[in-house]
C-alpha cells in the first residue's frame, strides 16, 4: 500500500468551516491513490481550558485523570473528521489510541511511544477507509489513557509513518514551513526549504515552536523524512530529513530567541569539588531545568560564581530552594529577569572556521554585551539584554547571509 500520514494542529481543526477545509486536503490525497492515515490534534484553545478545569478541581489534579481528562478533545476533532468525510462519499471512521491501540511508556502527561499494533487499521485501510486517529494519547501496560506532552500529536503521526511504513508524512500547521527565524521578530525571514533533523531539533529545543522536540526526535532515529506545511494556503512546506540529502551553501540555517528567561548568580562559592553539584541537585529534584552554565574562579583561587539561566517561571522556586540549602554558602546572590538568550543554528559551523568570531564581532559592532556562551557542534547560544533581541536578530541575520 502506498500509504500517507497527514497530521492536522489544533488551528488547521480549529472551526467547522476550517473542517471541512481539511477534509477537503485528506480527499486530494485520496484521488492521489494514497492510502490516508489522519492525526488530529485537539481543536485550538480546547486542551488549554480543560487544563485551566482540573486546577479549578484541585491545584494537585491527579496525573492518570488529567490524562484522561486533556485526552477528549481529540475525541470530538476526530469525530468531526469522520463525519464530514463520510458526509463527501468517503468511508471514514474516528479511532482513540486505546482503540488502535497505541501503546506507550513512561510517566502520565510524557509518554513515548513504545508500539503502534496495526491489524485493525491496516485492515480498515484495505478496506478502502480513511483512519482518524487521535493524536497526542495512548494506554499503557495498565490499559490506562496516557498523554505525550503538549505537541505530542506530532509524534503520534511520526510513529504510524514509523509502523506503517508510510511513503510520506505532512505536519500540517498554521504557518507554511520553517523559517530562517521568527517573522514577528523579523520581517525578512525567509522560508527554509529544507533543514536536517539535527538543526530542526536544536532550533525546536530553542524556542521555535513548529514541532515538538521529541516527536523531532522520534523523526530522526526512524529517518522519517517530515513535510511541515500551511493548511490555509497551497505553497510548499519545509522538508525535514537527513544531512545527506540537503545540498545547501549556507553555513547557518536559522537563528531563534527566547522571551521567558532569568539569569541567576552565586557569587563567593567556595572552590572545591562538589560544590557546583550541591547547587543543581536540589533544583533538579525539584524539576527546574537549567540551561546555560558558567563557572568563574575569583584570583585568590579560593571561591568561584556560579552562574545559570532557567525559565522565568521557575525563578521564585529556584530562589527558595537556593536559601533553604544548607550545604552552599555563598556571599551574595544576584538576578536578572531582563534577559534573553539568542542562538544560531547550522551544520554548517562543523566545517566552517571562525562563526563563532563573526557571531560575537556582528553582536559587539551593535553595541551588544554577552553575558552568558554556551555551544554545541551546530549551535552557538549567547545570553543577552533582552531590549537588544531585536538589534541581534536583525544583525545576525545579515551577517550569515539570511536575508
Amino acid at each position: 500500500m502506498k500509504i500517507v500520514v497527514l497530521k492536522f494542529g489544533g488551528t488547521s481543526v480549529g472551526t467547522v468551516d476550517r473542517i471541512k477545509k481539511v477534509a477537503n486536503i485528506i480527499i486530494s490525497y485520496a484521488k492521489k491513490g494514497y492510502k490516508i492515515i489522519v492525526v488530529s490534534s485537539a481543536m485550538s484553545g480546547i486542551t488549554n481550558d480543560l487544563a485551566k478545569k482540573s486546577k479549578k478541581i484541585s491545584n494537585n489534579f491527579i496525573s492518570s485523570e488529567y490524562d484522561v481528562l486533556v485526552s477528549s478533545g481529540e475525541q470530538m476533532s476526530c469525530a468531526l473528521i469522520a463525519g464530514r468525510l463520510n458526509h463527501l462519499g468517503y468511508k471514514s471512521q474516528s479511532w482513540m489510541g486505546w482503540q488502535v491501540p497505541i501503546l506507550t511508556e513512561g510517566n502520565h502527561s510524557s509518554s513515548r511511544i513504545r508500539q503502534i499494533y496495526k491489524k485493525k487499521i491496516n485492515k480498515f485501510l484495505q478496506s478502502n477507509g480513511i483512519p482518524v486517529i487521535a493524536g497526542f494519547q495512548g494506554i499503557n501496560l495498565n490499559k490506562r489513557i496516557t498523554t505525550l506532552g503538549r505537541g505530542g500529536s506530532d509524534a503520534t503521526a511520526i510513529m504510524c509513518a514509523k509502523f506503517f511504513k508510510a511513503q510520506k508524512c505532512i505536519i500540517y500547521t498554521d504557518v507554511d514551513g520553517v523559517y530562517t527565524t521568527d517573522p514577528n521578530t523579523l520581517k525578512k525571514a525567509k522560508k527554509i526549504k529544507v533543514i536536517s533533523y539535527e538543526e530542526m531539533l536544536e532550533m525546536a529545543s530553542l524556542g521555535a515552536k513548529v514541532m515538538q522536540p521529541a516527536s523531532l526526535q522520534d523523526a530522526r532515529l526512524n529517518r522519517i523524512n517530515v513535510d511541515v506545511k500551511s493548511s490555509f494556503t497551497n505553497k510548499s512546506g519545509t522538508l525535514i530529513t537527513k544531512r545527506k540529502n540537503i545540498l545547501s551553501n549556507k553555513t547557518i540555517a536559522g537563528l531563534t530567541s527566547t522571551k521567558n528567561d532569568a539569569k541567576v548568580t552565586l557569587v563567593g562559592v567556595k572552590d572545591k569539588p562538589g560544590v557546583a553539584a550541591s547547587v543543581f541537585k536540589p533544583l533538579s529534584l525539584n524539576y527546574v531545568n537549567i540551561d546555560m552554565v558558567v563557572q568563574t574562579s575569583s584570583g585568590n583561587k579560593k571561591e568561584t560564581d556560579i552562574t545559570f539561566t532557567i525559565k522565568s517561571d521557575d525563578l521564585s522556586k529556584t530562589l527558595k530552594l537556593i536559601k533553604q540549602n544548607k550545604k552552599i554558602k555563598y556571599r551574595d546572590l544576584i538576578v536578572n529577569k531582563n534577559v534573553s538568550k539568542v542562538s544560531i543554528v547550522g551544520v554548517g559551523m562543523i566545517t566552517t572556521p571562525g562563526v563563532t568570531y563573526r557571531m560575537f564581532q556582528t553582536l559587539a559592532n551593535k553595541g551588544i554585551n554577552i553575558l552568558v556562551i554556551s555551544t554545541s557542534e551546530i549551535k552557538i547560544s549567547v545570553l543577552i539584554g533582552k531590549k537588544f533581541v531585536k538589534k541581534a536578530i536583525s544583525a545576525l541575520h545579515k551577517e550569515f547571509k539570511l536575508d
